[in-house]
């Protein structure tokens, strides 16, 4: 009962003689403590928003040219060659402003409008350098004078210590490629795939389509691209997932891991405690905009707008398509356990829930023995479904009531808590444990995670943690910038005591967390139907977890090779060797060097790689051949992966197309079949180390395991690796049980030995005695 005397914040009652009030001082403090943080946030929100929004300039730049030109005016020198005396012209005379105030403010507001005008043209100065990417071109390892010069001017105007969003108006607009350079290298990219018949077909078309209406539809996006910030970004956020009807569990969300091999605590609350503690952090320095923007190679800022929809956000379904809805200062977690739903504050007086407490809370939750209500426990199925029963269900049964009041506190929680009631995690001596690690962070049970949050942090019970992201609002680098703060303040900074509970005092004054209450007899069946489909869905997932440590960036890297490019050859043997042919390949590369940039196609598969793959199935090739083969393929995916970060990818120019001609109601064959073709083979890479928190070689075992994804199609490969360290690649390889052409595991074994047999190209050259690797390729 003490924590409910708690929670009243004053009491009365009503006599006779009037009202007696009872208000309590504890209350009373918290709601000054919250008061003053609140005002002391947005002190600290307005003096970054300056900061950046005056940036590459300072404040006190402005006083240095006020003093400036008030001296030059008191020594009777005019640098505004006039220009102070119309401003003094134009000023409303009155009796209670002096001549000589006059000619003061006129002088102060001309030293505002030249201070404004140089932050113009330093901001003007320093997109037009960050226009220039010859540097990205250049060998690995050299840099020209020009590049030198270059890279010294944008250090010179990038200033000490800019903020994440300080580069916001500085970042180029993404250029729109020309149409002639889309098709050359879009026929470029289909030749390995098409006989001669086939490609001279495709030829035709691509060039009736280049006469018209290419030219017209051209315009049209020329046109946006001047107009809006990026003439991708929006189009592709809404077409791409907004407006997809299909389930977004499996299909759209991803999901990052834990540490691979470290544990910092077994009990399930205390890391619970630490990891949330850790994200409060994080998302107070995020909407202060106090993180350091990242930069692509060290060198040149990348665009930070997708950091700001991380917390507080929820896509919320509709029938025709969804909407990403976005809050502020929301200061309550939902969490899930059991089937049960859980309000749970994360402020208390204006500061952050402590570790301790937040474990306590937590453990509250894991302690607490109430049955689900009718209909409750798999409720979340509702988010992993198809789109259109969800958005109906949630108009007619979440509108009023407690059902609304619930929802809401889900939809604009900071984020939502999975207390999961299965333990997972990787463990060498487990046969598939990282397989069903993966799988339970990508699906789980169809109606423990809710889908439509931006994030879901599950927490295992033996201490593992791991995230469930719906894409809509992000791509994968945003959530890992964040994970590895996490983890690295949850390991290093918060720690654990000696029995493994979150360090620092425990307030049980406070006040317990609410379970949300439902009205859902009506509901069940929709529910159920939508547990049923994504129930289908998650069993139909063919997931297998490959630690690939024979070798790793280091000696990659040692045979003057891109590590990417050569995961990615490796990749293309595999699938040859698999399916004995070629297939469309995806590989995601950032444009985030252009004003809100999202993302880019690589398409992996070439002529030089699958003529390397070929090569490398041929007995009569020898060694050498294999090797030239292998480097000039390795140099083409360079070249394009370069291409397509500095906006000259093939992909997201021809999808602006078709939008543009859907839109004009213009039917054009060649863009249909561009956008229905499959991709059997979708890579990515996991970014490891934005923000070098964890010195891996002094503590070696603390390294990531990555992320992964659902198949993109029904009868091919998803494949997202992350390099770890020098001696560690982990691959993530999905597929699905429903066809008879895939199985991950064999995959997973193919590209294990792809990578050997290409290291022994090079071993050979070294001439160094390697004998065949026999891997046992049955289950």
């Amino acid at each position: 009962m003490a924590e409910a005397h708690q929670a009243v914040g004053f009491q009365f009652t009503v006599r006779p003689d009037g009202i007696d009030l009872h208000l309590s001082r504890e209350v009373l403090k918290h709601i000054y403590l919250s008061g003053v943080t609140s005002w002391r946030k947005r002190a600290i929100r307005f003096k970054n928003d300056i900061l950046a929004g005056v940036y590459p300039a300072s404040p006190s730049s402005w006083l240095f040219v006020v003093v400036a030109i008030m001296s030059s005016v008191y020594a009777r020198i005019d640098p505004s060659m006039g220009m102070i005396d119309s401003i003094k012209a134009t000023l409303p005379v009155s009796e209670f402003m002096t001549v000589q105030t006059q000619t003061w403010l006129s002088a102060v507001l001309f030293a505002t409008a030249l201070w404004l005008t140089l932050i113009l043209l330093l901001r003007y100065t320093l997109k037009m350098l960050l226009s220039y990417h010859g540097w990205i071109f250049e060998s690995h390892g050299k840099m020209s004078v020009s590049t030198r010069i270059w890279l010294s001017l944008v250090k010179m105007l990038s200033g000490r210590r800019p903020l994440l969003y300080s580069f916001q108006a500085s970042l180029p607009r993404l250029p729109v490629p020309s149409v002639d350079d889309t098709i050359r290298r879009y026929l470029e990219s289909v030749r390995p795939l098409l006989d001669d018949e086939q490609y001279t077909q495709m030829e035709t078309v691509a060039n009736e389509f280049k006469k018209d209406p290419a030219p017209k539809l051209q315009k049209f996006l020329k046109f946006k691209s001047w107009w809006a910030a990026n003439y991708v970004s929006d189009w592709w956020e809404e077409y791409i997932y907004l407006r997809g009807r299909s389930p977004i569990m499996v299909n759209s969300n991803f999901y990052t891991m834990d540490l691979l091999y470290v544990t910092p605590t077994h009990r399930q609350a205390a890391r619970a405690g630490n990891v949330v503690h850790a994200m409060l952090q994080y998302r107070r320095k995020l909407e202060r905009g106090e993180h350091a923007p990242i930069k692509a190679l060290g060198k040149v800022p990348m665009c930070s707008f997708q950091y700001e929809r991380m917390f507080n956000t929820t896509r919320i379904p509709g029938i025709e398509k969804d909407l990403v809805q976005h809050l502020k200062d929301r200061k309550h977690l939902v969490v899930y356990h059991r089937g049960r739903f859980f309000k749970v504050w994360l402020y208390l007086g204006g500061r952050h829930l402590w570790p301790s407490e937040l474990e306590m809370q937590f453990q509250r939750i894991l302690n607490d023995t109430s049955a689900p209500q009718p209909g409750e426990m798999k409720l979340a199925a509702l988010t992993a479904g198809n789109r259109i029963p969800w958005a109906r269900a949630r108009v007619k049964y979440f509108s009023e009531g407690v059902n609304k009041t619930s929802l809401e506190a889900i939809e604009t929680a900071s984020f939502f808590l999975t207390l999961d009631d299965e333990a997972h995690g990787y463990d060498a001596e487990k046969l598939r444990s990282l397989d069903l690690y993966a799988k339970s962070l990508l699906h789980g049970k169809c109606y423990d995670r809710w889908f439509d949050k931006s994030f879901t942090l599950v927490v295992y019970k033996n201490g593992k943690v791991g995230v469930n992201i719906e894409h809509s609002w992000a791509d994968a680098p945003i959530m890992g910038h964040m994970w590895e703060y996490v983890l690295a303040t949850d390991c290093f900074h918060l720690g654990y005591t000696e029995e493994g509970h979150s360090k620092g005092d425990i307030n049980k004054g406070l006040m317990a967390p609410t379970k949300l209450q439902w009205d859902l007899p009506e509901c069940q069946e929709i529910i159920e139907g939508s547990y049923r489909l994504a129930k289908e869905i998650a069993d139909d997932v063919d997931f297998h977890g490959c630690l690939f440590d024979d070798f790793g960036k280091g000696l990659i890297k040692r045979c003057r090779t891109s590590p990417d490019a050569f995961i990615q050859l490796a990749l293309q043997l595999a699938h040859f060797r698999d399916k004995e042919e070629f297939c469309l390949t995806y590989e995601a590369s950032m444009t985030r060097m252009f004003r809100e940039g999202r993302t880019e196609t690589v398409r992996s598969c070439t002529c030089e790689s699958a003529a390397f793959a070929r090569a490398m199935e041929d007995p009569n090739m020898s060694c050498e051949e294999r090797l030239d083969l292998f480097r000039k393929a390795a140099e083409k995916h360079q070249n394009l992966y370069r291409l397509a970060m500095t906006g000259s990818g093939i992909d997201r120019h021809l999808f602006c197309l078709y939008i543009v001609s859907k839109r004009l109601q213009i039917d054009s064959p060649f863009l249909k079949q561009v956008l229905s073709e499959p991709w059997r083979l979708s890579t990515s890479q996991t970014p490891q180390q934005q923000l070098n928190l964890i010195d891996l070689q002094k503590f070696p075992k603390y390294v990531g395991a990555g992320g992964g994804f659902g198949p993109v199609a029904d009868d091919g490969y998803g494949v997202s690796y992350i390099i770890v360290g020098e001696d560690l690649i982990t691959f993530h390889i999905s597929s699905k049980f429903s066809s008879p052409e895939t199985d991950s595991y064999r995959f997973g074994q193919n590209i294990r030995q792809a990578m050997l047999d290409i290291r022994a190209l090079f071993q050979l050259k070294e001439k160094k005695n390697v004998g065949p690797v026999q891997i046992n390729l049955k289950r």
